[in-house]
């Protein structure tokens, strides 16, 4: 038969002759898309990341109270507060690597400090609750990192290219990391992080809520702290959303409300919109003056998964090489802005800035999307960095001659 002398064309015929499955989906109203809330959860465990929450000064005074309540014995003993520091850690995909290398490497010299805010984004979300809690679970960051292969982050092939073509979410699904990050971040995870909550500490993670074409900002320790029997599903929702990468990896849905009627928002990778953030800009200044008020220093530590210069790559003209080289080259660009945007948010509100990020002289080159190999090379090289982190920090982005 025809088939069985061309399988290839069989399977696409038979692909575009399915019908697509797609999520049921309800989107949310325009005019309601600030008013949704997370079915079963209050308004205050998420804020738009392009605008700072209305209450943010109570938010923010919530929060110094808590730590000073913390750190009661050290105000005691040095009349001051302990300083405040911040880690951003960005997107990267299988770079993510090289982040959490520095940070185990950071944690081997002995001299990381313990972080009272941590943002992260796409692989720096799924680094980023582990840093919360602290160092005991480094080995957990050098496993997920060194260890993990294309097929324990998704599955594709003819079919699901196919069915993206006719209708579907992407090109392929990730099954296998949905799997991983709910058998990795236990209940028990979560329980830690909302010990670390009630300390003051925050845990951010964005995703993108497409609808919206806005970044959403997701308070991590206070759904850990809700005490909602959800809040666990709703954590690993927001984990696999915010590594999700629109077309390629398929979205998440999350059930929301808006007075009395139910919606779900369609959230995705949170490096859509930004690469590294720590909080809006907008944040009114009667806010920040609640750091300076407390005396509070701060330091912010930013660790960028990717390189920032220009590299040059002969390529071989396809589909596929050319929309891989368009995405790292965006991204590339993305990363730069971001540093920028935050380096003059920190000369603003008195922040101590601190950079890091993939060395240019890093060679290797990955053979597949998750190259283990590779990974491992890259973990080694932020390992032996993170050692020796007091002398790879940058205190301004490359090509800024400015500083306060």
């Amino acid at each position: 038969m025809w088939y069985q002398k061309s399988p290839i064309l069989a399977a696409i015929l038979f692909a575009l002759s399915a019908c697509a499955t797609i999520t049921t989906h309800h989107p949310v109203p325009a005019s309601f898309s600030s008013k949704a809330t997370v079915v079963g959860f209050p308004g205050t465990i998420r804020f738009w990341a392009d605008e700072a929450p209305a209450n943010s000064g109570e938010l923010i005074a919530e929060g110094i109270n808590a730590y000073r309540a913390a750190h009661a014995d050290y105000f005691l003993s040095h009349d001051a507060n302990p300083p405040l520091n911040l880690l951003a850690i960005s997107g990267g995909a299988y770079d993510g690597a090289f982040g959490a290398g520095l940070l185990s490497g950071w944690s081997a010299s002995g001299t990381r400090p313990d972080f009272d805010v941590v943002t992260g984004v796409s692989a720096g979300a799924i680094i980023a609750p582990f840093v919360f809690i602290g160092p005991k679970y480094d080995d957990k960051l050098r496993d997920l990192f060194t260890r993990t292969a294309s097929d324990g982050i998704f599955e594709g092939g003819i079919f699901k290219v196919m069915d993206a073509i006719t209708g579907g979410l992407s090109l392929t699904n990730t099954k296998p990391l949905a799997k991983r990050i709910d058998e990795i971040f236990t209940q028990e995870i979560l329980n830690e992080v909302a010990v670390e909550h009630r300390k003051g500490k925050r845990l951010f993670i964005s995703t993108t809520n497409l609808e919206a074409q806005r970044g959403v900002i997701w308070d991590i320790g206070a759904i850990a702290n809700s005490g909602h029997p959800d809040a666990l599903k709703l954590f690993h929702q927001i984990l696999l959303a915010s590594a999700s990468v629109p077309g390629i990896f398929p979205p998440v849905f999350i059930d929301v409300q808006a007075g009395d009627k139910h919606y779900n928002e369609i959230h995705a990778d949170g490096g859509v919109v930004s690469q590294v953030f720590v909080y809006p800009l907008k944040v009114q200044q009667s806010a920040i003056k609640e750091f300076l008020r407390n005396h509070l220093e701060r330091h912010l530590y930013v660790i960028i998964n990717n390189k920032v210069t220009p590299e040059y790559q002969d390529l071989q003209p396809s589909f596929f090489t050319l929309t891989r080289r368009a995405i790292l080259t965006l991204s590339k660009y993305h990363s730069l802005g971001d540093m920028y945007r935050l380096y003059i948010a920190s000369m603003r509100d008195g922040i101590d800035y601190n950079l890091i990020h993939i060395p240019g002289t890093f060679s290797a080159e990955s053979k597949e999307l998750f190259d283990p190999k590779y990974m491992s090379k890259l973990f080694d090289v932020g390992y032996e960095m993170g050692k020796r982190s007091k002398t790879v920090w940058l205190k301004k982005p490359p090509g800024v001659d400015y500083q306060k």
